[in-house]
Order: C-alpha cells, then sequence, then structure tokens
C-alpha cells in the first residue's frame, strides 16, 4: 500500500487486530503498513504520522474505543427514522436504513462475541445475524425466548454459520430446535429475564463483549435496567410519521429528568450515527467538545519499518 491517503479497508483490519489484542499485557500497540504506523493505547487513542481519509479517521475514531478496553462492553444499536420509528404499521422495516448502516452493523458484530435478540426478532425477520459484508468472525447467536416461541425453520436453528443459543425459562415442554443449545434462566413476575442476569451468564460463558441487536422492545429493557454501556443510533432521513417506535421508556415528568449521554456524530452513508457513552454524561456543551476532540488524531515522529506487521510494545 502506497500514497498519502491510507483506505477505509486498512483501518479494519487495524481495528480487527486491535479487538484481538491483549490489552491488559500491552497497553500500547503498533500497527506498520508500509511507510505507515498507527499508535493505539488503551482506551482507544490514537497517532498516526502520515495522512489518512475522512472515512478512515472516522472508522479509527468509532470503533477503536471499543475494542481497545479491558473491561466487558454491552452495546446496542437502533436503526429508526427522523421520526423515531423503526418500522410502519405493517411492521415493514426492510430497508429504513442505507447499505452503508448494515455495514456498520456488521462491523459492531464483527467486535463481539455474542449478538442478543428478542424471539420476535427472530420469527419476524429470520436474521441471521453474522458478518456477511466485512472481514471478521462471527458472534456466538443469543436468543431470548423465555416461552420457547422460536420457530424450528428459522435460518440460525440451522445454518451452522454460528453456535445460537436459546434462552428459555423454567419448565419449557418443547424441545430445541436442531443445532440451537437451549439454556434456562429464571424468569421475572412480568414473565420476561432480568437483564442484568442474562449479562451475567453471557459473561461467565467468556462472551464479554454483547451487541444487542434488536428489536426496540429488547433493546429499550437493556437501556431501562441501565446495563449499556454504548448505544448507536442509526438514523435515516426519512419520515415514517406512524409504526413502532424505537426506545420505549417510563415517561419522565420534566426535560431534566431525561438521559443526557456524551455524543458523538458520524456520517453513514446517507444516514447519520449518533454514538452515545452511556456511562458518562455531559455536563455541557463544551464538555461534550473536550469528548470529540480526544480522538482527533495527533503527528507522531517514530519512524516505521517497511513491512505489514503488527507489534507490541510495553508500555
Amino acid at each position: 500500500m502506497s500514497g498519502g491517503n491510507f483506505s477505509a479497508n486498512w483501518g479494519w483490519d487495524c481495528i480487527l487486530q486491535a479487538h484481538a489484542h491483549d490489552w491488559a499485557l500491552y497497553p500500547l500497540t503498533r500497527f506498520h503498513a508500509g511507510d505507515l504506523l498507527l499508535e493505539v493505547e488503551l482506551g482507544g487513542a490514537w497517532r498516526c504520522e502520515h495522512a489518512l481519509s475522512a472515512e478512515t479517521i472516522d472508522l479509527l475514531n468509532l470503533f477503536l474505543p471499543l475494542v481497545a478496553r479491558m473491561e466487558t462492553l454491552v452495546i446496542a444499536q437502533l436503526g429508526q427514522s427522523l421520526d423515531g420509528r423503526i418500522a410502519t404499521e405493517s411492521g415493514a422495516s426492510h430497508y429504513i436504513n442505507g447499505l452503508q448502516a448494515r455495514t456498520h452493523l456488521h462491523r459492531l458484530r464483527a467486535l463481539v462475541d455474542a449478538v442478543v435478540v428478542g424471539v420476535g426478532t427472530v420469527n419476524d425477520d429470520d436474521p441471521l445475524l453474522t458478518v456477511r459484508h466485512v472481514k471478521g468472525g462471527n458472534p456466538v447467536r443469543v436468543v431470548l425466548d423465555p416461552r420457547a416461541r422460536m420457530g424450528g425453520d428459522r435460518q440460525l436453528a440451522f445454518d451452522g454459520a454460528a453456535p445460537t443459543i436459546q434462552l428459555v425459562g423454567p419448565g419449557c415442554a418443547t424441545k430445541a430446535p436442531p443445532g440451537v443449545r437451549r439454556i434456562s434462566l429464571p424468569t421475572t413476575a412480568e414473565g420476561g429475564f432480568d437483564v442484568l442476569a442474562v449479562l451475567d451468564w453471557l459473561h461467565a460463558q467468556g462472551l464479554r463483549r454483547v451487541l444487542i441487536e434488536g428489536g426496540g422492545v429488547t433493546i429499550s429493557r437493556f437501556m431501562q435496567a441501565g446495563a449499556l454501556d454504548r448505544m448507536h443510533f442509526l438514523i435515516a432521513p426519512l419520515l415514517i410519521g406512524s409504526g413502532r417506535a424505537g426506545l420505549q421508556l417510563p415517561p419522565v415528568l420534566s426535560v431534566h429528568e431525561a438521559r443526557r449521554p456524551r455524543c458523538r456524530v458520524f456520517a453513514c452513508g446517507e444516514d447519520t450515527i449518533f454514538d452515545l457513552d452511556l456511562r458518562l454524561a455531559a455536563h455541557s456543551a463544551h464538555d461534550a467538545r473536550a469528548d470529540a476532540d480526544a480522538h482527533v488524531p495527533r503527528r507522531i515522529s517514530t519512524q516505521a519499518p517497511g513491512s505489514v506487521d503488527v507489534s507490541t510494545t510495553m508500555p
């Protein structure tokens, strides 16, 4: 690879390497490609001595904080219209967001250990929940199905592309679909799962990075429980006017009670990504701006070796 602007494909390769990196052992890593050096720190801050394309800069800024970490990660994505709809009155949702939004979703899948969906999404949409449009591995697929309603003809029950786990409530008498691992967890008085207990079980299985993909009701439950670290809203430039709402949270009495997370904004084709850090509240516009500026690339003077390689350095 040569030239001043390095492509988003190169940036994605670096992100995948950072995803596989042992950050507990080496909190600083360097990626070499030709005459380019990208240095990444624990937390996702990065520096580069060469000019990168705007797309590559956005890619690194958006995804490196998700992978350059030692803690567990629970992130949700929700694609919706400008007026907050995820489907029409008839349930049609293909396709509210554009093709680049689909690529973004597949990138998120590639960076987590497990993707979680509700059984309604599985039965209605028959998703594969795999990584098909970007480089990367498929996550474990987890279906929240307290009453064991998942159809045995759903693709993720038999395609073999990745392990599929069906979480059901106690006492389900039906057999699990072939190719599906069924696990029984306690349910609440309302008949659903305690989402924090679900995450505890997933983490105990070594599934430390989790994507809550859908649908809107499932994401809302994780949001309400305070279980999400980050949230990606993908907003499409269209007005539906009616239909299924995205987030559905308990009402607040005043604007002061509304959640005000720190937010960064990225273009995604015709759509717009709002990257919310739900563990940090933005106390002012100045704080929010400072948070965004923390990811601006800075120049470094280290001489990069000529071969394509990834190396680590001790702090």
